[in-house]
């Protein structure tokens, strides 16, 4: 067997040395050294320059954050409150409106507004990728919040006035774009004006539940919400709870610690998380599941819940937030006051706030739960039906916001979110924040007002950024990263969530954006400090098309970016320290080589493919390579490579590029005859951008991605000595590879490396491309004992020549496996047609044996930025799927129908009535909309990898009653493993088979992993505690007594039976996308 893989390591040595042009190819190079210079990529300097200019172009949003904050307080400050104000005095636009006029059904539609609503004109703004009007702001007003309030009236007329503000910053700064109020009445205005994106069902978007409201309006809490599940709470005030805690859930961030207990005699978490967790999407997603299973049984015991949150607040032992600290009663009323718990756990500090909430229809007396709340800093609430919830889940923030307004200056620090999805069609965009606050004076001793009025915010989109970094000067494998002090990247190459989640940030971390080792773990928590530092790490990187694992060696230099809490990080193989920049002055010589990007010349010197760059400004971008070639060759006529629009460095290597590739075609393959050795195509890719194919006729079966850092085989070659395979791309899910016309090619190629004096670079990757069918019968002719293809020789037990993959085929089974595992040739004819395919869907106990004897390794990761077909409802999620039904028992009952119960029902019956649309939506627009047609998931990903046995290797199958022989060998300079085998001769030995394709998962145990929770750092300035807090105003409640001229209504309705408008299934959906 080692003679046949020498013979295969030479032959494919040699074709590569007469055929792939590298000797060559350097030559040309050197021949051409006047025509570029080798610049140096200096890793510190790079990354000080990067963190530098991002610093700079943030430092500008924080002055127009600054700006509109003290014009907001000002203007407010100097507003008279008007009582008897009206809609007609108010003339704005509402980004609502257009929508609304054309739904029958909206709330302006019913009512009439009487508010003078403006019709604006609008431009397309390539900036903003939408239609806007530079000449007015814009209101959104949540659809629960009657737009004729007096409070919501006041609070249009005051901020009118920060329009001219928005518009001087952007003559100041014409890069800005979105810049938002956010109002704790609700109330948003943003700038420049544009429609509101509306959903298709139901717009639930209220500011003061975007995640970058509550940053900027408070500071971190450490929560412990108690859920009281005693006999008492049944039915629907159980739904409402359960309800409750899902949205309460929704006003916590990343910066946010939480857990959940429910308690009767005794208390216990709802889930398996034992203490504070970090209230993440995927943490939050497990409590959401896991109240659903709450069940109401025993009498109530709030000394139980309350003992236990307060130790749950008490452990310093776990990774915390450490600021506010609160705990959130939901209850459907009792008469404990607990207060020997208060004066044990909070007395007399009290830096535990305790919020109540009195849920359900009940004639309990609140005294007790008003009690609670107002000696221990916090505030009662009640939630008598399902339209009180997201109001009152939310308004603890304004308690919370208290101390901060009070500490004044020192708590106007401007913070930065992280990333998401912006609703406007930004794209991924990160927010500045900065509170607003209440300037004016209470009562007649002038006292200091302690409420917020609301967070300005400052959009920056990332592209914005990306545009700071580095353009291919890092080559194909270097990239610029950022990470936030949770260790989420805002830049990451691969940051890329394929689905638009308005509801939730972009939350990958720094970990699962690469895969995890402890150098990473080291370098993340270094940079979450806000140190510099500089690593060489060997470490495992996935390729492009995530099926391939390679160990390579990475050196990392991070620094922070000042003024933010964002730390810059730079990845570079020490093959890029160096790069090439063309020079081409002679402009004889520019035309020359431009010659060869026409067209006309692709017959004589192979097809051309040119990367999608922006190289020129009025450059058309087009996903056709030969249209993008068009537009470029037209642009080209009219424009010279050293014009202004135009990216020269860019221009220039990309033109080198072809003229070097044009004279590896002279050279070496115009000459040469690639039937002889069964060559479909040759072909070269440089940094410069060109990929260029011969013969041309063979770019027709050319798939692989023209932008040649965004392709595989170029990515795989630099990062791998010698000859790198690259089978067709085959899923165990679709067909056979056709074999028709001998078009299915092997892809082999290597990468260039150029040795100028001391400095080492590879610019350039080159290869063939085998034809699949002639390659595998010449595979078995160099795996046998003949030198020709005439000279079959028959070997059996009497003859005296050894077994060979030829002539032997129907005992022997002979493969190449690429170091993915992938099939890439076989003497097995059957087993043409499934080369690209994972070999333990050819072979399973073949492929086992050789992971068992270390030949592979494998590694298993997960992909939290897929996306998956929707799955429907069920009856357990983050919401409750229905509302209470009485039974016919009910119905009968006389003493039901006076009941809390029935007056409830009632009210989600009217609720359904007025607010019907927001539950339902047509079935043709929901299934058209992207939401119903994917969402986000976790994916699990499996590659395999060459393991640590480098030698032959002889070894026997144990399959039970038979057993099976088999030897493989790694071939050297190449990415390929021969084996040969005996054929399975049993059944028993089809046990076990490895799994290498992407499947469906929930992700890690979350249960587990919170036991070991990553590195993080929350803000550096904590506002919870101001002596000169007035805590008087603690919650009076709000009951809505029921009227029994409705009840009887109602009992008439239902008695005779007339057909009420279909009761919808009500889902406790999240909120809408924040701007």
């Amino acid at each position: 067997m080692q003679h046949w893989a020498r013979r295969l390591e030479q032959e494919i040595d040699g074709v590569m040395r007469i055929f792939g042009g590298v000797q060559q190819l350097r030559e040309i190079y050197k021949e051409n050294r006047n025509l570029f210079e080798v610049q140096e990529n200096e890793p510190q300097k790079l990354v000080e320059k990067v963190a530098g200019d991002i610093e700079t172009l943030l430092d500008r949003k924080v002055q127009a954050l600054k700006r509109l904050a003290d014009a907001a307080e000002n203007f407010q400050k100097a507003h008279r409150w008007q009582d008897h104000i009206k809609e007609e005095d108010i003339t704005y636009y509402d980004a609502k409106a257009d929508a609304e006029l054309d739904d029958p059904e909206s709330e302006d539609m019913d009512r009439g507004s009487k508010a003078s609503t403006l019709r604006l004109d609008f431009i397309e703004d390539p900036n903003f990728k939408n239609k806007v009007n530079y000449s007015y702001t814009a209101v959104q007003i949540p659809t629960d919040i009657y737009k004729g309030s007096t409070v919501i009236l006041n609070e249009l007329n005051w901020t009118e006035a920060l329009e001219n503000v928005f518009m001087e910053n952007r003559r100041q700064d014409p890069t800005l774009l979105w810049q938002v109020f956010g109002s704790a009445t609700g109330v948003t205005r943003y700038y420049p004006a544009t429609p509101w994106r509306a959903p298709k069902k139901i717009d639930l978007y209220d500011v003061r539940r975007r995640p970058w409201y509550i940053q900027g309006a408070s500071s971190p809490k450490d929560m412990v919400i108690i859920v009281d599940v005693s006999g008492s709470v049944s039915g629907l005030t159980l739904k409402l709870m359960k309800t409750s805690v899902c949205e309460m859930l929704d006003t916590l961030s990343d910066d946010d610690y939480v857990n959940v207990a429910s308690f009767n005699e005794k208390a216990q978490p709802v889930s398996c998380f034992t203490h504070l967790v970090q209230a993440n999407v995927r943490n939050k997603k497990v409590f959401k599941e896991a109240v659903q299973g709450m069940v109401a049984k025993g009498t109530t015991g709030y000394k139980a819940g309350f003992e236990y949150a307060f130790d749950q607040l008490q452990n310093s032992n776990i990774t915390r937030a450490n600021c506010n600290k609160m705990i959130m009663m939901f209850t459907d009323g009792g008469e404990d006051r607990v207060q020997d718990v208060f004066e044990k756990y909070n007395w007399p500090n009290r830096t535990v706030r305790v919020f109540t909430f009195s849920v359900g229809q009940h004639n309990y007396d609140v005294t007790p739960l008003q009690w609670m709340a107002c000696t221990n800093k916090g505030y009662y609430f009640e939630i008598p039906s399902i339209g009180a919830i997201r109001i009152n889940t939310q308004e603890y923030l304004d308690v919370l916001g208290r101390p901060m307004v009070l500490a004044g200056k020192e708590a106007k620090q401007v913070q930065w979110t992280n990333v998401y999805e912006d609703a406007l069609g930004l794209g991924l965009v990160v927010t500045g924040t900065l509170p607003v606050f209440n300037l004016t004076r209470d009562g007649p001793g002038e006292k200091k007002n302690q409420l917020i009025l609301g967070v300005m915010g400052i959009d920056v989109a990332l592209n914005d950024i990306k545009r700071l970094t580095p353009n291919y000067t890092l080559g194909a494998n270097g990239y610029v990263f950022a990470i936030d002090p949770n260790g989420y990247v805002l830049l990451h190459p691969n940051l890329k969530p394929q689905t638009t989640n308005f509801r939730e940030p972009v939350t990958l971390d720094f970990l699962d954006a690469e895969l995890e080792d402890e150098n990473k773990e080291e370098i993340r928590r270094s940079m979450i400090d806000g140190d510099e530092g500089h690593k060489q790490i060997r470490t495992l990187v996935k390729s492009l098309d995530e099926r391939y694992v390679d160990e390579v060696i990475r050196n990392y230099t991070w620094v922070p970016i000042r003024s933010t809490n964002y730390s810059l990080g730079l990845v570079l193989p020490p093959y890029s320290t160096f790069y090439l920049q063309a020079n081409l002055s002679d402009q004889i010589l520019q035309v020359k080589y431009f010659e060869f990007l026409l067209p006309s010349s692709f017959e004589s010197e192979g097809h051309v493919f040119i990367a999608p760059r922006e190289y020129c400004k009025d450059l058309n971008a087009s996903d056709n390579n030969t249209e993008f070639l068009k537009n470029f060759i037209e642009l080209m006529e009219k424009v010279t490579p050293d014009s202004k629009q135009c990216n020269n460095f860019l221009l220039h290597n990309l033109i080198l590029d072809t003229g070097i590739t044009q004279q590896l075609v002279e050279r070496v393959w115009r000459d040469q005859d690639l039937n002889t050795y069964s060559l479909l195509a040759v072909f070269a890719a440089t940094d410069g951008g060109i990929t260029r194919v011969f013969p041309n006729k063979a770019a027709e079966d050319w798939t692989e991605n023209p932008e040649p850092f965004d392709a595989s085989f170029y990515r795989r070659s630099l990062d791998n000595h010698g000859y790198i395979f690259k089978p067709p791309h085959q899923d165990a899910l679709l067909r056979p590879l056709e074999l028709e016309n001998s078009t299915v090619g092997l892809l082999v190629s290597t990468a260039v490396e150029l040795s100028l004096g001391r400095r080492t670079l590879r610019p350039a990757v080159v290869g063939v491309k085998l034809d699949l069918e002639a390659w595998a019968e010449k595979f078995k002719v160099l795996a046998s004992n003949r030198t020709h293809q005439d000279q079959p020789q028959k070997c059996g037990p009497n003859s005296h020549c050894e077994m060979d993959c030829d002539v032997n085929n129907e005992d022997l089974l002979c493969v190449l496996i690429d170091d993915g595992g992938f099939l890439v040739l076989s003497n097995q004819n059957h087993q043409w047609d499934q080369v690209g395919r994972f070999f333990s869907e050819v072979d399973a106990n073949l492929m086992l044996a050789l992971y068992n004897n270390s030949f592979y390794t494998r590694k298993e990761s997960y992909d939290y930025q897929a996306a998956c077909a929707p799955q429907p409802p069920g009856n357990l999620g983050a919401a409750p799927r229905g509302v209470f039904v009485p039974t016919i028992a009910d119905f009968l009952n006389l003493a039901w129908w006076t009941s809390a119960a029935a007056w409830s029902l009632f009210q989600q019956l009217l609720y359904g009535l007025l607010y019907h649309s927001w539950f339902q939506a047509d079935p043709a627009e929901a299934e058209g909309s992207p939401e119903a047609r994917e969402s986000s998931c976790v994916m699990k990903q499996t590659q395999y990898y060459f393991g640590s046995v480098n030698a032959s290797y002889n070894a026997i199958i144990d399959c039970g009653n038979c057993s099976r022989l088999f030897h493989a060998q790694r071939l050297t300079n190449t990415n390929l493993l021969f084996v040969v085998a005996e054929k399975p001769l049993c059944s028993q030995c089809e046990a076990g088979r490895l799994l290498q394709k992407e499947t469906h998962s929930d992700g890690p145990e979350q249960c587990e992993l919170v036991q070991r929770p990553r590195y993080r750092r929350g803000p550096h300035i904590c506002f919870d505690y101001n002596a000169t807090e007035d805590t008087s105003d603690c919650g009076r409640g709000a009951s809505f007594p029921p009227s029994l001229g409705v009840l009887v209504s109602l009992q008439l309705l239902l008695l005779l039976g007339l057909p009420p408008r279909p009761q919808p299934q009500v889902h406790a959906l999240p909120p809408s996308p924040r701007l």
